[in-house]
């Protein structure tokens, strides 16, 4: 079980970045037929939770795709000298020049926290802040490594509940607050646990109750063996119960 700390939504070339690394291809090679289908499996449940950003993803679908059928026509394109060019080659290119950035990025980063966890003569007393040093060993991760368990859910989650009533409304301030209710410190519960035999419009908004909560600090997200799920507990920071939470329920009647 590995903790998560999650890090900020990022743009399309992270979510290629994301496929390559995960299955650990080289990025001189991208299998551009595969990584474009699953592209767009991502962005399909990217837009199920309007995330935003989405139409970057939505352009660089469109970029894999016009590769791939690059790849598929019968005789390739030749550059000056007679060469063959590779459809790829632009797309590899950006790839590298991200990761440089990525790369410098991080180094400067790491020299902030470094600076900042050096501390004037005088103002030792005055720290009130302990970092969390848990047995769980804790990984980087992404929004993209959660989407799996999303689509998990949202595949056998009812487009309608055709016997409501009246129609279901979810809010991000509902579903934080059934989250604070059903969530325990030190307790750690799955997502598909949480979601499974709700209704898509309940699912979606927990997912980015879940996302908005650990920007807030006030859950913990464990990645376990199992790729489509993940489990999540409270902090303790900020959890106490909305006191105006009343139970939240989809309507059967």
């Amino acid at each position: 079980m590995y903790k998560v700390r999650l890090q900020q939504f990022e743009g399309p070339l992270d979510l290629l970045l994301f496929f390559l690394r995960r299955d650990e291809l080289d990025i001189q090679d991208i299998p551009i037929a595969s990584i474009a289908d699953e592209f767009l499996d991502y962005v399909k449940y990217m837009e199920e939770v309007d995330l935003d950003g989405v139409g970057d993803f939505l352009y660089m679908a469109a970029v894999l795709i016009s590769i791939k059928a690059k790849m598929l026509l019968p005789g390739a394109e030749v550059d000056e000298e007679g060469e063959p060019i590779d459809p790829r080659q632009e797309l590899v290119e950006r790839l590298l020049e991200y990761i440089r950035f990525k790369e410098a990025t991080e180094i400067l980063d790491q020299k902030y926290e470094e600076r900042s966890e050096r501390h004037n003569r005088g103002v030792a007393s005055a720290i009130d802040q302990v970092e969390y040093k848990g047995e769980e060993e804790l990984v980087e991760a992404t929004v993209f490594d959660l989407i799996l368990a999303l689509k998990r859910v949202l595949t056998d989650a009812p487009d309608e509940v055709y016997h409501a009533i009246e129609a279901e409304s979810y809010t991000l301030q509902d579903q934080r607050a059934l989250l604070k209710t059903t969530l325990e410190v030190g307790k750690q519960q799955s997502f598909v646990g949480i979601v499974t035999g709700h209704s898509k419009p309940f699912i979606i908004t927990t997912f980015l109750s879940i996302l908005e909560m650990a920007r807030l600090q006030e859950i913990d997200i464990f990645l376990g063996t199992d790729p489509s799920d993940f489990f999540i507990t409270l902090t303790g920071v900020n959890a106490e119960p909305e006191e105006d939470f009343e139970g939240i329920k989809e309507t059967d009647e």
